[in-house]
């Protein structure tokens, strides 16, 4: 009987706005099946297309992953500054392009004004209470951030203390960051 591949796990990515700056921060855990293939895996890029930063954190295959965001930085090429329509353009061709439907990642992307989740569904989720997560650990991220959110901390302090709680409980994510700050 063939074993099944056990798939890539890992990666917890957060995004926290508050105080005029938003922060995605990043995990560097790749896991395959029970064991650990890489601690300092650099999910979070920072990309500027025609001159607008534009920060991505990114989970699941990092293949998948990378196609996507090519596809996003060729959208926001085409529209500068359009965040939302380059990120609504995307999620079309996701859920509608045989190729692009099969693969495995979800987005966080922010200008510093805005915040999206892309995912394969063709969603474009614009979070609630400031504050967004994927991955493997992500609810634990969120959870931890929106407990966080009404205390005396920015915005960098509440992303870096939700993913030290999320890779205390999640076993695939570790404490090894990644974290981009962007401003509107």
């Amino acid at each position: 009987m063939a074993q099944e591949f056990p798939g890539w796990h890992g990666t917890t990515i957060i995004g926290v706005k508050k105080g005029g700056r938003v922060v995605i921060a990043g995990d560097g855990q790749v896991s395959l099946g029970q064991t650990v293939i890489k601690g300092t895996a650099r999910k979070v890029r920072r990309l500027s297309p025609g001159g607008h930063d534009v920060v991505c954190g990114f989970a699941g295959s990092t293949a998948d992953a990378f196609t996507l965001l090519e596809r996003l930085e060729a959208k926001l090429e085409a529209t500068p500054g359009q965040l939302a329509r380059a990120s609504v353009e995307l999620a079309k061709d996701w859920r509608t392009d045989k190729y692009l439907q099969k693969l495995e990642a979800m987005l966080i992307v922010t200008d510093g004004a805005q915040m999206f989740v892309i995912t394969g569904a063709g969603d474009v989720l614009e979070p609630e209470h400031d504050v967004t997560a994927i991955g493997s650990g992500g609810n634990y991220a969120l959870a931890a951030a929106r407990g966080l959110m009404e205390a005396d901390l920015d915005a960098e302090a509440i992303a870096r203390k939700a993913m030290a709680i999320a890779s205390d409980i999640c076993v695939y994510t570790n404490g090894n960051l990644t974290v981009e700050e962007i401003s509107a």
